[in-house]
């Protein structure tokens, strides 16, 4: 998740397109490799678990996560390709959506408009640049079986032998439900923050001036908001494992489109089953907010003393 800019927007101000520095991207990037070397994997892994094995609570999920790794289950698929996600997808996040922002404002869309656009925007250039490589390589290593031939191969020769076997199609299989979830991801994001933004500067009372920008904690609280509240697309993110994952099942289709997969967890879970996951990603989400809003702000005020 990219920090968001809590100031509140004059409609009447010239448009123009946010500035993006090095610096900032490089922020960025540091920050989203501590999230997710931190919590942020955990979360992942046990919500692709339950996502894959929707028989499975959230206490069982943990249970064989260990029982599969010790503590280094948690984190599998950390190393290269939640790495490599979290090294790029905050710089094409900003260079997409602040592109995409620039244009609907230019437009004629409202500052809190355009703000969605871009978020949507961001969010497809992510996941056909390099989250829909990385979320199946990541789901591979979590859905996998791990007899002991198969604990012998490491993940990059899993990735060469599904290159081999069915090239790049194969490499970016759920690519199309990984964009959607992110264009909605992100859609919800920016909007419902904003939304929360607007009532905690009416809570602050007639006395403060409404230009006063949030404090951190209140900007934390308001990302949460949205980051939470955003999670009403996880049928998107259950059928977005589906198709990439590797639990076998009798009768299971081969090669699943958004739709098959819908059908298949409907027809074996029911309607329940779209939301298996929901609450380690609440806790991603929020995870996220404080690294990336919090931690962002702390590390970006540091780095403009230090290096200004």
């Amino acid at each position: 998740m990219v920090a968001i800019d809590n100031s509140p927007a004059d409609p009447s101000a010239p448009i123009q397109k946010k500035p993006i520095s090095a610096l900032n991207l490089a922020i960025g990037a540091g920050l989203n490799m501590f999230e997710v070397s931190t919590l942020g994997q955990p979360f992942e892994v046990v919500k692709t678990h339950m996502a894959a094995n929707r028989g499975d609570s959230m206490p069982a999920a943990v249970k064989k996560t260990f029982q599969r790794g010790g503590i280094f289950g948690f984190y599998q698929g950390l190393i290269p390709w939640a790495w490599i996600e979290a090294a790029t997808k905050g710089a094409v996040l900003m260079f997409a959506a602040s592109e995409f922002e620039y244009h609907a404002r230019s437009m004629g869309a409202s500052p809190a408009m355009a703000g969605v656009l871009g978020g949507m925007g961001g969010g497809i250039a992510q996941a056909y640049t390099t989250m829909g490589f990385c979320t199946f390589m990541k789901t591979v290593e979590v859905t996998r079986h791990k007899d002991t031939a198969g604990a012998s191969r490491s993940t990059v020769q899993v990735a060469k032998e599904i290159f081999a076997r069915e090239g790049i199609r194969g490499m970016n299989k759920g690519v199309n439900a990984v964009a959607l979830r992110q264009t909605t991801n992100w859609g919800s994001r920016f909007g419902l923050s904003r939304i929360a933004e607007d009532m905690i500067i009416r809570s602050r009372g007639a006395d403060v001036d409404p230009k006063t920008p949030l404090t951190p904690f209140q900007k934390i609280f308001a990302s949460a908001i949205g980051g939470s509240l955003s999670c009403w697309n996880q049928p998107i993110e259950v059928i977005r494992v589906e198709m990439q994952s590797q639990v076998k099942s009798v009768g299971r289709p081969d090669k699943m489109t958004i739709v098959t997969a819908a059908k298949w967890i409907y027809k074996n879970n029911g309607a329940i089953g779209f939301y298996r996951g929901v609450t380690p990603r609440i806790g991603l989400g929020i995870w996220q907010t404080v690294c990336m809003v919090f931690g962002g702000d702390q590390v970006k005020a540091w780095a403009s003393k230090r290096f200004n």
